[in-house]
């Protein structure tokens, strides 16, 4: 699964994963920060949230543009500094009233202009390691890795914000929800700083990417062009604009993960687990059964025998360790809404590998679907996992909110859904977004005309923001209709959009040859 990439993979991965930790150990309790701090109604909140997701989104279509002239590397470094200024400004507690509101949203501002240097352009990076042709026919996979490592650091962030949340509450004096969640958003600061250190650290092994095509020839590094007729950069460019407006949707009902499926697990979820129930909410069980999986595969893929002997040490301290978890779990824990967030990067992290076993057997057998087919086939997927939460939420009443200790309307909470109704759900959309977001990276980067990298690949970031924009749905549409009306809108959104997808299929299979 590892062998045959290039090393700075691994490189450009772990810079993202600091990035990406910081970014969503954020996310997790951001729309509920702004409830909590500044007294907002479900809709408000999520208009903010959605707005500050397409921001983030939006930008890397200018960061590719600027990063096609002056060059990959120095765009990425620049992103990093206003990104920590923003993080920065986000963690000072000002409490709630205008002025703190303003500096929040200013704090947010700088947060998406340097995501957007930042993001787009590190995995541009990334697809130009695969300009090799020793690596060439690898670039799927390494996609698949490098999305699998910015999980790994989304899957620690939910824990780590509760946790300092919590710390904050008990131990610091801050009592107050909205004030202790800016403790949450100090650690998005120190761990762009471990990002920075990690890109330079290990510079010497992708620094042949950092140079665009139009930088190096301004600079006379490169008197070589690579690029395509203009035909064929007008038909790249309608393949690409294709896909990009189904990601719209996808992002769009993917993303209630932060919005409207957090308030279900606030509102409608059980608040407490006992017994073996438990075990899911502690990252450390987690992450023994993702070391049991790729200790599992390695297992059966090494060569050596000292190769199958250690990965049958670790199989065997995993379930050691998940045993002694097990005799423990015999309490009663309280649940915390952004918990569930750290279900999905667990599972891209766990099934990443079985999903690149699969696709390489079909490989094998000449059936594996095209990138294209794999991302109309994400969308059903997705379709489905809103089938369940319409299903399932047949019958529950409506969103209620009562007055706080300070008169501001706070949710209640109305049903104890069990818990593993999200996990399952979680579930079923990591599926489709395994078979949608890494493929649709590796589509751009193999697509784009070589001369326009860094601005396709901000293409894929704005169908992302607008798609982020219209996460607002979900809290326009909470409180306003019955719960499963609400999640059929995604479902019938995700159809649609796999039904464009599929019409579109020759056109898009005949430009990814």
């Amino acid at each position: 699964m590892f062998e045959n990439q290039p090393k700075g993979l691994f490189a450009l991965a772990l810079a993202n994963t600091g990035e990406r930790f910081g970014y969503y150990t954020m996310i997790a309790v951001f729309a509920l920060f702004l409830r909590s701090n500044y007294g907002l109604s479900p809709a408000v909140a999520g208009t903010i949230y959605s707005s500050f997701l397409m921001v983030v989104y939006f930008l890397p279509l200018f960061g590719g543009l600027l990063a096609d002239i002056f060059g990959y590397g120095k765009m990425v470094t620049t992103g990093i500094i206003i990104m920590f200024l923003g993080y920065l400004l986000l963690s000072i507690p000002l409490g709630g009233d205008n002025t703190a509101f303003w500096v929040m949203i200013g704090a947010l501002l700088l947060i998406g202009c340097g995501t957007g240097l930042f993001k787009g352009n590190l995995q541009v990076m990334v697809g130009n390691l695969y300009d090799d042709p020793r690596y060439a026919n690898q670039r799927d996979a390494g996609f698949s890795l490098f999305y699998m490592a910015i999980n790994i650091g989304a899957l620690f962030a939910p824990t780590a914000a509760i946790k300092i949340t919590e710390y904050a509450q008990t131990h610091l004096g801050y009592t107050a929800p909205g004030e202790a969640y800016h403790f949450a958003f100090m650690v998005a600061c120190a761990s762009l700083v471990l990002s920075i250190a990690i890109y330079y650290l290990t510079r010497s092994t992708f620094r042949h990417t950092e140079e665009s095509k139009i930088h190096a020839s301004i600079t006379n590094k490169d008197s070589k062009s690579s690029d395509i007729s203009s035909k064929e950069t007008i038909q790249r460019i309608v393949a690409l604009i294709l896909v990009f407006i189904v990601v719209i949707f996808f992002w769009m009902a993917f993303h209630q993960n932060g919005l409207s499926l957090t308030y279900f697990a606030d509102e409608f979820t059980a608040k407490t687990a006992s017994g073996v129930h438990t075990m899911p909410f502690d990252v450390i069980n987690l992450v023994m059964l993702i070391l049991i999986v790729y200790a599992g595969f390695s297992l059966f893929q090494s060569k050596t025998g000292k190769g199958k002997g250690i990965s049958a040490a670790i199989i065997v301290a995993a379930l050691a360790v998940l045993g002694y978890k097990y005799t423990r779990a015999t309490g009663t824990i309280d649940i915390s809404a952004p918990i569930f967030q750290q279900f999905n990067p667990f599972y891209v992290v766990a099934l990443t590998p079985v999903s690149m076993a699969i696709f390489t057997y079909l490989a094998n057998k000449g059936k594996e679907p095209s990138a294209p087919r794999k991302i109309a086939y994400g969308m059903v997927v997705a379709a489905i996992a809103y089938a369940i939460m319409a299903f399932a939420s047949v019958g529950l009443p409506m969103p209620q909110t009562q007055p706080g200790p300070d008169g501001l309307p706070v949710a209640m909470h109305v049903a104890d859904v069990t818990p593993n109704l999200l996990i399952g759900v979680y579930l079923v959309l990591t599926f489709g977004e395994l078979l949608l977001s890494p493929m649709g990276l590796s589509f751009v980067s193999k697509v784009a005309p070589p001369s326009l990298k860094g601005l396709m690949m901000g293409g894929w970031f704005v169908a992302t923001a607008l798609g982020n924009m219209l996460v607002v749905v979900g809290g326009l549409l909470w409180g306003k209709v019955p719960l499963w009306v609400c999640w059929s809108v995604f479902l019938a959104v995700c159809l649609v959009a796999a039904i464009f997808m599929f019409a579109m299929m020759k056109r898009l299979e005949k430009v990814a040859k």
